[in-house]
């Protein structure tokens, strides 16, 4: 959906917004289900990028300390009891720039993700930079759908971030579709942004072929000792304002309500929840910040009669539409690994 389209509806009358979101939410998902996630950190601090609103970061003093990749067991114990709490998706992140086959750390996740995937849970990973033969190896061990978010608008990104680009992102994206596996990709609100740039990240989301399988819309949670550690909290009528243009234009997607939770009323969720959220990040921590108590959100989905949505790890990855070009498009400088290394979205491009 093109920025001027995303604009219409963005400042239409609110109530008018929630009636037109509502709709589409009930044609595409009737059945009055919330999806379930874990997020559970496996390796924390140290990270050598420059994300300006990240705790993890090793350029920022923030208080939170470098640990190492968690082992097999013990995310096993964080993956079973988070089903046991009702999870229906175990999502594992790590600090680092981005993983390599070969390596020790990278075969460790992989055992990881083996382990995890026989719980019965869909499988989520986020891992930073992603190749093609690192995509295909999580998509062969089990992995659900692969986590990258592009945080905000193009434009806005390089005052965000610089250790990396917004193309990097991109390119991860791409790898992990030609790969198979379901894109969650969305964005943070609250950078230091407008609202012209949170619909043209928007707009770059609902152009992806095929679309995300997911879709978190996070709101900052501005920590100590990072660049953005001065921020505003984002207004209540502007989230509810990006759920529900999120749900209009990415209407197959779960739209995850993600972090900043801590910072909502039960009223401001609820409304989130009627402008098409049908996610949420379950479950005390997020990686490194606060989030609300598992029973608070399971007495919240009772009082407004909805219920879990049951798992589905064998879940296909959205098709492309065949109409259209892949988004992200594969460049032959940028994604392809030779001769070689030609994944099929990229016939003639390499």
């Amino acid at each position: 959906m093109k920025y001027s389209e995303l604009h219409r509806l963005y400042h239409q009358p609110f109530f008018e917004l929630l009636k037109q979101a509502r709709a589409v939410h009930e044609e595409n998902w009737p059945e009055r289900e919330v999806q379930l996630c874990t997020l559970l950190s496996i390796k924390t601090g140290g990270c050598s990028e420059d994300c300006g609103y990240c705790a993890q970061s090793a350029r920022y003093t923030t208080g939170v300390q470098a640990e190492r990749l968690m082992g097999v067991d013990d995310v096993m114990e964080k993956a079973k009891a988070a089903k046991a709490s009702g999870s229906t998706r175990f999502c594992m992140g790590a600090a680092w720039k981005g993983v390599r086959a070969g390596t020790q750390k990278f075969d460790q996740v992989l055992d990881i993700v083996r382990d995890v995937s026989t719980l019965g849970m869909e499988v989520c990973v986020t891992l930073g930079e992603l190749g093609q033969q690192e995509a295909v190896a999580l998509k062969e061990a089990g992995v659900t759908a692969y986590n990258h978010n592009i945080d905000t608008s193009p434009e806005h990104y390089p005052n965000v971030v610089t250790s990396h680009t917004f193309d990097d992102r991109l390119r991860t994206i791409r790898h992990a579709q030609d790969a198979g596996m379901s894109v969650c990709c969305g964005g943070i609100l609250g950078l230091g942004e407008g609202i012209d740039d949170r619909l043209k990240m928007l707009e770059v989301l609902s152009e992806f072929n095929p679309q995300p399988e997911s879709v978190p819309i996070n709101s900052l949670m501005a920590m100590k000792g990072t660049p953005l550690e001065g921020e505003a909290p984002v207004d209540s009528f502007s989230l509810v304002r990006m759920i529900a243009v999120t749900r209009i234009a990415i209407p197959r997607a779960k739209v995850r309500l993600s972090a900043g939770r801590t910072q909502m009323n039960r009223e401001t969720q609820t409304l989130a929840y009627f402008a098409g959220a049908n996610s949420i990040f379950y479950g005390d921590k997020l990686l490194t910040a606060a989030n609300p108590r598992a029973n608070e959100d399971m007495e919240l989905l009772r009082e407004l009669g909805l219920a879990p949505q049951a798992p589905n790890p064998a879940m296909e990855a959205p098709e492309a539409n065949a109409d259209r070009p892949l988004y992200p498009a594969c460049a032959a400088d940028s994604c392809c690994d030779g001769e070689a290394g030609v994944p099929a979205s990229c016939a003639g491009a390499c």
